[in-house]
């Protein structure tokens, strides 16, 4: 399954065209998803120099991409292809009701996976932010 995830404000805090820190549990989630064959496409605004930096970043941190802004790795971007990746599920800061956060990415993803906490064993959610659902209905009040 091949999952588009953006960079600024999603595996970053969003600083563009600086890179932002990273947010929390976000390169461990996407390894993680690797590691269970997803495979993972790096789609963002960003290009040219600003998108080396983005890669790098992810790069040094032991993340590579499967495709970077492409479909797949062997593709030639023109004016016949749509600049939107061919993904079954996308991962942006700029959906509706906006970022839920890594851990809610996991759990969505891992709903009947019980043998894999992923980044998250060990770790206190109690002091979390509003649920992506609590942020939906919100969002229509």
């Amino acid at each position: 399954m091949k999952i588009a995830v953006d960079f600024d404000g999603t595996i970053v805090e969003h600083k563009y065209p600086a890179i932002g820190e990273e947010l929390l549990f976000a390169i461990e989630t996407l390894k993680e998803l690797q590691r269970q064959q997803y495979q993972l496409v790096l789609w963002t605004f960003r290009a040219g120099k600003e998108l080396d930096e983005a890669v790098e970043f992810c790069r040094k941190r032991g993340l590579e991409f499967y495709a970077v802004n492409k479909n797949y790795p062997e593709e030639i971007y023109d004016n016949s292809i749509s600049r939107k990746i061919n993904a079954e599920i996308y991962i942006d800061d700029r959906n509706i009701g906006g970022f839920p956060g890594w851990q809610a990415i996991w759990n969505l993803l891992n709903k009947n996976n019980t043998e894999s906490p992923g980044p998250y064993s060990g770790f206190d959610y109690s002091k979390n932010n509003q649920s992506f659902g609590e942020k939906l209905k919100n969002l229509f009040k």
